[in-house]
């Protein structure tokens, strides 16, 4: 298990860590949140050794091996394929060792190694580099492309490629959706669900925490605290505690006054100044309670336009683009008040094309494009961080932006509701997170009170707190709203349309954001009718080859069935407080441990049995 004990941390004058202590059972996925800047970054660098306690232990197994996602790598001339393969480190090395023996000629040694080379998955290797390059949205002409060539979000895509090809038996993951479409995030929690060892997280997407976590372990006051299940749960137990907690504080400040008024009553009188000074003493080794602390830093909302048009927006039998051919055709849509619509589609479909187009950035190739009188938009796209002028401060930003100039202790107000407090408002957009210039670019949006948002992927870098605000400011927006973002939650809080941009056009979607998932995540080739009777006709000529297959199937059958018993009856003692009663804290830790490793094994086996399945289908039709 991966253990921190009592851990104690200082940047300067302040404990990011102060008496911090963890535990993550081998086998689970913790999911780590907490506002920015409380040290969850920090949390992983102590976890690597990257940093040291002042006092306390962090503790893994011995052998563990570690992989994990770095968020800036200097660019390289290396392809992607390449890039990522570096990733596996064993095959490098006896890749190296390979060659070397070539050019010495040795064949004993040369025999050697190529048993070595299949040990560590050598034959195999470009194809698994091929599958999580797919994955995570590059396209077969992307693979021979240098690394240095891909701008900066496609290159933190290519550095989680990397580390998800690391042998490891730890992976610490820091924000790793952050540059992921929605459908690569589907994808990673897929290889996630599949992969065998212990996971960190660190995310602000509620979705993907709760489809693959165990546990979230919320970091906050300088202290880590475990909450079994996903964030859903988490949520649940929080307020819990919190309600707890809020209760316990007022009980004790009721305490505390009633002893503070006899002590102050007696203090002077003789035969009291003894009982007076033992409650003074115990009114000082009380242990506090906290107070509960406000939600969220947020408190800002989208300026509801002053006029609108009906429609909007239209776009008829439109071609959308950058010259000929076209990325989508014949696109007829209408935009009207209110509207609130999510837009789907794999990358490079055409999503962020059709918001460039609705923003004016680039004009259609054909069509027409009507805008209404009163429609003026506001949009939000990751380019427009880019172009912050670095020299300013917040303040500047605001002035230096359009409509009426604010007098300066309104635009601190303004700017505090969006997190830029106190004399945050006066340091350079250069010094500013990748969030902060997020929030930033979203409150120059909002002063404007567009008639139209568009919004493609603006949470990456946000907290979940800001996350949450921002859905609730967007539920009370009466303008109309188009919004691209992997963040499901955010997509189903905000959006009651759908459009999916598939095969070169937008059209609506009906089966909903889990039906979209449902889709994606299903592997199989999108065979026609037609084809698939083609190749059934086949089937008489294939079944010898299909026969060990099958064979295969029913041995994974079995083991699912295995695993599944396992887990139930290791789930009903773990459920029985009588375990917790008599069984030692090591039996709890092997059973918990036990428990992760059965669910990732039966996670494991299932997605090798629909990949088995899917072939022996694909095998019958043809």
């Amino acid at each position: 298990m991966l253990q921190l004990i009592d851990v104690i941390l200082k940047r300067g004058d302040r404990a990011v860590f102060d008496g911090a202590s963890l535990t993550v059972h081998a086998g689970h996925t913790a999911g780590v949140v907490g506002r920015n800047g409380v040290g969850k970054s920090t949390l992983v660098k102590l976890i690597r050794g990257r940093l040291l306690p002042e006092e306390g232990e962090v503790l893994r197994p011995r052998g563990w091996r570690l992989a994990w996602l770095d968020q800036a790598v200097e660019p390289s001339a290396r392809s992607a394929l390449d890039f990522a393969l570096d990733g596996d480190r064993p095959l490098r090395a006896v890749q190296a060792e390979i060659a070397a023996a070539e050019r010495a000629g040795n064949d004993d040694a040369l025999a050697h190694l190529h048993v070595q080379l299949e040990d560590v998955g050598g034959y195999d290797a470009e194809a698994r580099a091929g599958e999580v390059l797919h994955g995570l949205g590059f396209g077969g002409a992307d693979f021979g492309k240098p690394h240095r060539d891909f701008s900066g979000g496609w290159r933190i895509r290519l550095n989680l490629a990397r580390t998800l090809m690391s042998p490891s038996d730890l992976l610490l993951l820091d924000e790793p959706t952050n540059h992921l479409d929605l459908d690569a995030a589907l994808w990673l929690e897929t290889w996630l669900a599949r992969y065998e060892g212990t996971v960190l997280v660190i995310a602000h997407d509620r979705d993907f925490l709760d489809a693959v976590c165990d546990e979230i372990v919320h970091v906050a006051d300088g202290g880590t605290t475990a909450y079994t299940g996903g964030y859903s749960a988490f949520e649940r137990q929080r307020a819990e505690a919190l309600r707890v907690q809020a209760a316990h504080h007022a009980r004790q400040q009721g305490e505390i006054r009633r002893i503070q008024a006899f002590v102050d009553r007696f203090r002077a009188k003789a035969s009291k100044a003894r009982q007076a000074q033992s409650r003074l003493k115990a009114l000082e080794r009380m242990d506090r309670v906290a107070p509960v602390r406000a939600r969220s830093p947020y408190r800002f909302e989208f300026p509801n336009p002053e006029k609108v048009s009906n429609p909007t927006l239209s776009l008829d039998e439109a071609n959308l683009g950058y010259g000929d051919p076209s990325v989508l055709r014949d696109v007829t849509l209408r935009i009207y008040p209110g509207d609130r619509i999510g837009v789907l589609g794999v990358n490079g479909a055409g999503k962020s094309t059709l918001l460039k187009t609705l923003a004016g950035e680039i004009e259609q190739v054909g069509g027409e494009l009507t805008r209404g009188r009163h429609s003026d938009v506001g949009y939000f796209a990751q380019h427009q961080m880019e172009a912050l002028r670095l020299d300013r401060t917040a303040l500047q930003a605001l002035d230096a932006g359009p409509g009426e100039r604010l007098a300066e202790q309104d635009a601190r107000d303004y700017l505090g509701g969006w997190g830029f407090g106190g004399e945050m408002v006066e340091r350079r957009v250069a010094t500013f997170s990748g969030g902060e210039k997020a929030r930033l670019v979203l409150a120059l949006i909002a002063r404007e009170a567009p008639a139209l948002l568009l919004l493609d992927e603006p949470t990456n870098h946000l907290d979940i707190e800001m996350r949450e605000a921002l859905a609730l400011a967007l539920q009370a927006y009466d303008g109309a709203l188009v919004l691209v973002s992997h963040d499901r939650h955010l997509l189903r809080e905000c959006t009651d349309t759908l459009w999916l941009v598939a095969d070169g056009g937008v059209a609506p979607f009906s089966a909903g954001l889990d039906g979209y998932a449902e889709i994606r995540q299903d592997r199989r080739g999108r065979a026609t009718r037609h084809e698939r009777r083609d190749r059934r006709r086949q089937a008489a000529e294939r079944r010898e080859s299909i026969r060990p297959l099958t064979k295969r199937r029913a041995r994974l059958e079995r083991d699912i069935d295995t695993f599944t018993e396992e887990l139930e009856e290791l789930s009903t003692v773990l459920s029985n407080s009588a375990t917790f009663e008599h069984a030692t804290k090591e039996q709890i830790g092997r059973m918990l441990t036990r428990q992760g490793r059965v669910r990732k094994r039966l996670a494991r086996t299932e997605a090798e049995w629909i990949e088995l399945q899917e072939r022996i289908e694909e095998l019958e039709a043809r």
